[in-house]
């Protein structure tokens, strides 16, 4: 029979509990919407013989392929003094800006293989996430270590737009499947210790953040996925 102090601890975990769920939750929730919105954009411009030709056949495709880079920089260094609200309509920037960049896609791969690579990339980023949320590993050396190979990711994707080496460009997608997995287990489980730490109030702008790295994790598994599986148009 239970006293009324582990009465009141059984509903205080319940409490914690239902908490972590509707925080991941919506986590979540503005992840995918903002994977909704660079699809859009993405398969709406690559319809567009016009849109197609401005963006990709002149010097504005270097403002294309380089924005989500400065926004993602600007994001993480304004990150601090930003709202709950103008924090989500930089995530919204960024996947407009995403979808925009990603858009040559639909025009250089066949739907079935891109549908294909976005189905394994689901599956990948499901089960990392969910080992990120339940084990009880501590993964925040990993982490560091993972934060050093994307530096050298973003590095050598630079390079490469100059390059257009294709040795270069497999190597890259097969460590970005790599690491941008372990990142995603990573970021999940930063999330549920940063619930812990975070005032009530704080909440949904950490989760806004969260979003935004969950969100260019699976960017990340899904573009190189589909370099490596890909079924080019003839």
């Amino acid at each position: 029979m239970f006293n009324a102090e582990s009465s009141y601890s059984l509903a205080r975990g319940q409490q914690y509990d239902e908490g972590l769920r509707q925080y991941m939750l919506n986590v979540y929730n503005y992840m995918t919407f903002a994977l909704a919105l660079t699809g859009l954009v993405s398969l709406g411009v690559s319809m567009s013989p016009v849109l197609v030709s401005l963006v990709w056949a002149t010097p504005l495709k270097w403002v294309v392929l380089l924005a989500p880079l400065g926004i993602s920089l600007f994001f993480s260094f304004k990150i601090g003094q930003m709202s709950s609200r103008v924090a989500m309509y930089w995530l919204i920037a960024f996947s407009l800006a995403m979808g925009l960049s990603m858009s040559s896609m639909f025009v250089i791969y066949k739907l079935g293989s891109i549908a294909n690579a976005f189905f394994i990339s689901a599956i990948t980023f499901g089960v990392a996430s969910l080992y990120g949320y339940t084990t009880k590993r501590d993964l925040t050396n990993f982490g560091a270590f993972l934060m050093m190979g994307v530096i050298g990711l973003v590095i050598a994707g630079l390079v490469n737009l100059f390059l257009q080496s294709s040795m270069l460009t497999m190597i890259v997608s097969c460590l970005s499947v790599l690491i941008f997995t372990g990142m995603t287990a990573y970021e999940t489980q930063d999330l549920k210790f940063l619930y812990d730490v975070t005032p009530a109030e704080e909440r949904e702008k950490v989760g806004v953040v969260g979003a935004f790295n969950l969100y260019v994790s699976f960017i990340n598994i899904f573009v190189a996925l589909v370099q490596l599986i890909g079924d080019k148009k003839e």
